[in-house]
């Protein structure tokens, strides 16, 4: 971290803050992107082409030296595009209007952040810690997260959950794969049939439905299990067969997503994906439910009936598992089983994840700023839905 500022960045910055006293027109608000500092991120909340996009609607961009280095971004990639680079994240945290990120602040982030500034990045609000939402409040930090972008249509290029919830789907039938000692597709030889791999998927979400999709077409035979009658369709469209269950019909939460399902109906699904499970070469778990511990779908009994050399992948591995011996951040194996615990498979995926991470908050962004002014607009469902503090005031969620 370099001490002083850079005399090209002191200068870019006193550029900027003239042109806002000046403009009459137009504001040109100052934007940052930093370096990820959570251990094992390697995704960036820009690309050359979201920044030279900001460029050209009149935005002035900084990013801190190294930023996309994991995502295969230079940071003279950067400055073609129009950027600023720096090593001085403290003097740009004091000074921009806007940040720009994959994960929420930190504290320590947030002591140099200027109060009053706007920071957007994904982040589940009820995973908040209480002196995390005080800070931002205390500073009266405008914090938007990606995680409340509405499924509705005008806001589907905004809709980060579900860019990375596909990245997420196709890498875990990728490490099921790579750590399966079988191949996935049957396979005819002189030497005798080689039967293609079961995969079984719980969780027909965004993750679910891509990972039935790769599965697939690896030549895997797939099955899916979901507490919602609306994914049926969707599952059996990719070739996958339905598993069986009288449904829950309150299992289905607003906009989409799964919550909670009845005591009842989770016993009649466990009793029907055990039977699946036992006969599975690979378990894709998928099953989340927005601000709750992900549910327990695979018990330990339920591994124990799988064949030696079977893996699962827990795709909810950092809210819990749904997998009962799933370890989060890591991979065990147990009573014979792989167990894949990764907290974030997206990240593994660095150069795409970032490309669809960053062009959905470069189109959230844009709807925010108008004339050279982020607006915050509550009567706006896509604002309303993603703004959990501003003004010193917790607009939604609880710590």
């Amino acid at each position: 971290m370099a001490k002083g500022i850079g005399k090209e960045t002191k200068s870019a910055i006193k550029s900027a803050k003239k042109t806002k006293k000046t403009a009459t027109k137009t504001t040109k608000l100052a934007v940052f992107i930093p370096c990820e500092v959570v251990d094992g991120e390697t995704r960036v909340a820009g690309t050359p082409e979201t920044i030279k996009n900001l460029v050209q609607h009149g935005l002035a961009v900084y990013i801190e030296s190294g930023a996309g280095e994991c995502a295969s971004i230079s940071d003279q990639a950067y400055i073609q595009a129009g950027a600023v680079i720096s090593k001085d994240t403290h003097a740009l945290y004091a000074s921009v209007d806007i940040i720009l990120a994959v994960n929420p602040p930190t504290l320590s982030q947030l002591s140099s952040v200027k109060a009053g500034a706007s920071w957007i990045s994904l982040g589940d609000v009820h995973a908040y810690s209480s002196d995390l939402l005080s800070t931002l409040l205390e500073k009266k930090i405008t914090f938007f997260s990606m995680h409340g972008i509405p499924r509705i249509s005008k806001a589907q290029s905004m809709d980060a959950l579900t860019s990375q919830a596909n990245i997420a789907g196709y890498k875990a039938v990728i490490l099921a794969a790579q750590e399966l000692g079988k191949i996935f597709p049957l396979m005819m030889t002189a030497a005798g049939t080689l039967h293609p791999a079961k995969v079984v998927v719980l969780g027909a979400g965004v993750a679910g439905l891509q990972a039935i999709a790769t599965a697939k077409r690896l030549g895997a035979v797939v099955e899916a299990s979901d507490v919602r009658p609306s994914v049926k369709e969707q599952v059996e469209s990719l070739g996958a067969k339905f598993i069986e269950v009288p449904f829950d019909k309150d299992a289905e939460a607003q906009g989409g997503y799964a919550k909670g399902a009845s005591p009842e109906f989770l016993k009649r699904q466990a009793e029907e994906v055990s039977k699946r499970v036992a006969q599975a070469d690979v378990v894709i778990c998928t099953a989340l439910v927005p601000g709750k511990k992900a549910p327990t779908l695979v018990t330990e009994a339920m591994v124990q009936s799988m064949r030696s050399g079977s893996v699962i992948v827990d795709m909810a591995a950092a809210q819990g598992g749904n997998c009962a011996l799933t370890a989060p951040g890591k991979t065990v194996v147990v009573h014979g089983v792989k167990i894949i615990g990764v907290n974030n498979i997206p990240a593994t995926v660095p150069v795409h994840a970032t490309q669809v991470y960053a062009c959905n908050v470069l189109a959230f962004l844009l709807h925010l700023v108008h004339a050279g002014v982020l607006k915050v607009d509550l009567t706006d469902e896509i604002t309303a839905g993603s703004l959990v503090t501003h003004n010193g005031k917790l607009v939604r969620g609880e710590p």
